[in-house]
């Protein structure tokens, strides 16, 4: 309801779409009732399901179209993508995919059985690679990942443009260096192949030794 007072700035179609899309999504979701068989869906109820799968599918088909056109303009600058990123919010990506992936997420966790039989889920999952493409054009995306990432205690040369593959002086440490470094009070761990030291976040980690 806090989206509300952008309904003016809407289409009459979209507006109907996402009220449409609430309606599906409102008789699906479960009532407190007794006596229901496990399992078992009243034919209404799969009906609707099917009906969100559809709705879905089409939803899925139109931006999957749009997307790769997006990206393709949005990659020519950064203006660019922030005028295409304009556009699309005002899309169907933008105002109707948001809320319809939270709401199945909701009833996933509500009721999986009847979100199993409904099969809308995999047709949203391939929209992934298209949305993540789009994404990873954002400016300041990968310093924003750098940040998420950048624990204390590992290495700022780890988030470089540089790789260890690149460099000569790369050091290979057997598991039993790294098992004896351990137990004289050290704390390395092994990520994909590669060793890390973190023992300075150890000391800072709230969550204790035992989880890292």
């Amino acid at each position: 309801m806090d989206h509300e007072h952008y309904s003016k700035e809407r289409s009459a179609s979209l507006d109907l779409l996402l009220r449409f899309q609430r309606l599906l999504v409102s008789k699906l979701y479960p009532e407190d009732c007794v006596g229901q068989v496990p399992n078992t869906y009243s034919p209404d109820l799969l009906g609707v399901g099917s009906l969100l799968k559809k709705y879905t599918a089409l939803l899925c088909t139109h931006i999957g179209d749009i997307l790769p056109v997006a990206t393709s303009i949005a990659s020519t600058s950064h203006r660019h993508f922030a005028e295409v990123s304009r556009v699309v919010d005002g899309d169907l990506t933008g105002i109707l995919l948001p809320e319809l992936v939270v709401s199945i997420v909701l009833l996933l966790s509500k009721n999986a059985g009847l979100m199993q039989e409904a099969g809308a889920i995999p047709l949203l999952a391939g929209l992934l690679e298209h949305l993540d493409r789009f994404n990873h054009l954002a400016p300041g995306k990968e310093r924003d990942d750098n940040e998420d990432l950048a624990w204390p205690g590992i290495m700022g040369s780890f988030f470089t443009a540089q790789s260890c593959r690149n460099n000569e002086e790369v050091t290979l440490i057997r598991k039993a260096d790294l098992e004896n470094h351990n137990k004289d009070g050290g704390f390395w761990t092994v990520i994909d192949g590669k060793v890390y030291d973190i023992k300075d976040f150890q000391t800072q980690s709230l969550t204790g030794s035992s989880i890292l």
